[in-house]
């Protein structure tokens, strides 16, 4: 099977086979999976349109996810082949942003996600301001919706009952190739934060997550969960009281 990118008018799209590696207990895509797959196929399309890694990295600039919403109606299983879309959808204050669609062999959407995404400078990890990058950032996008809503701002519920989860040391198994946490790694962490009688038999609906500081390694963060509804968990991840991240999970 050919697994290439390939693009159909203002989209691109790769076919791709679900890996046991990346299937839960129940042999279904996990929602950490799901964030790795459109972290590729979004490098490829952004290379494609003249702004990918290749072309941040030679002005010390690179792609940083900032905040995602991702909507599962079917978690594609073990062996099951889907196509995955993503497009560029342009800027939006310092955000530029990006949506995804999954599909099965029949067409049918199984899960459907917007990104919103900032450029830092490598060396002072700082913001980079759209009209500084101008130059070699292509606005070519089409106004297409997965999701209409661009990701929005998750704050963690300031009352209720806060349950400390546990710490996590970022390694080597965590860092991307900016030398920082992987977003995915984030909502790995958030789900094993949770109970695993429920994230074991209970298919996540709607998940948003916000990247709100990086961590390197040797970096520690304090992990702590809160249960708001019947189906509705927030996770967050703090360093030295700061949010580092945080998740809403929806079951």
């Amino acid at each position: 099977m050919d697994f290439r990118v390939r693009k159909e008018d203002y989209r691109f799209y790769q076919d791709l086979e679900v890996p046991c590696y990346q299937s839960d207990n129940r042999t279904a895509l996990k929602p950490s999976s799901f964030m790795d797959m459109a972290q590729e196929i979004a490098y490829w399309a952004a290379q494609d349109l003249g702004f990918g890694y290749d072309t941040l990295h030679i002005h010390h600039t690179a792609w940083v996810l900032s905040r995602m919403h991702l909507h599962f109606v079917k978690m594609p299983l073990w062996r099951d082949v889907v196509r995955l879309y993503t497009w560029h959808k342009g800027a939006n204050g310092l955000f530029y942003l990006r949506d995804f669609e999954l599909k099965d062999a029949d067409g049918e959407v199984l899960a459907t996600a917007t990104s919103s995404w900032v450029v830092i400078d490598e060396r002072t990890r700082r913001f980079v301001r759209p009209e500084d990058i101008e130059s070699y950032l292509r606005q070519d996008y089409e106004v297409a919706d997965a999701i209409a809503e661009p990701a929005p701002k998750i704050v963690f519920p300031k009352d209720g009952d806060q349950v400390p989860a546990g710490e996590h040391t970022v390694a080597f198994s965590d860092v991307d190739l900016i030398g920082h946490t992987n977003n995915a790694r984030y909502m790995d962490w958030a789900m094993d934060c949770l109970p695993y009688e429920l994230v074991s038999t209970r298919p996540v609906r709607d998940a948003w997550i916000n990247f709100n500081r990086e961590t390197t390694p040797g970096t520690s963060v304090q992990l702590f969960r809160m249960q708001t509804g019947p189906d509705q968990w927030f996770v967050e991840g703090r360093v030295d009281g700061k949010s580092c991240f945080t998740v809403r999970l929806d079951f």
